[in-house]
């Protein structure tokens, strides 16, 4: 353990009247300016912005190894009312989309969803049986 009480600071370097000089010592941080996206347009609009929200929910019934990655067809997927379809909406350039496996939203770059299919990208990973997959897709139109 060493004795904090031996060692004094000089300026910008730390001195030691113990044992101790071999330790490592971190450098000071330093910040730096991180570049900032551009804004979004800003849409002028003497209406309202009305979101839509469109669920899809899909239980795996088999393993899938994303070794290889997956592609899962639109149509192993349930809306919010409960029936089966055929595509996905996507909301495109006014929305987004965000993927949820087990519960946990996942990173925008590890999947591709089209109107027709969810592609996982490869990943040395499974997701098991009985696993929750939500695809949640947003829009937005002005009124």
């Amino acid at each position: 353990m060493v004795n904090f009480s031996k060692h004094r600071k000089f300026e910008r370097q730390w001195a030691c009247d113990c044992d101790c000089e071999d330790r490592f010592i971190w450098p000071r941080i330093k910040v730096s300016t991180i570049p900032t996206a551009a804004p979004p347009p800003v849409i002028v609009s003497n209406g309202e912005i009305i979101p839509t929200v469109n669920r899809y929910f899909y239980i795996v019934t088999s393993d899938i190894d994303l070794t290889n990655g997956a592609t899962l067809l639109a149509n192993l997927f349930f809306h919010d009312y409960g029936n089966q379809i055929t595509e996905f909406s996507i909301f495109n350039p006014n929305g987004y989309v965000n993927l949820y496996i087990n519960g946990v939203m996942q990173e925008g770059g590890i999947y591709t969803i089209t109107t027709t299919s969810l592609t996982l990208n490869p990943y040395n990973s499974t997701i098991y049986r009985g696993t929750p997959i939500i695809i949640e897709s947003l829009g937005f139109s002005t009124k």
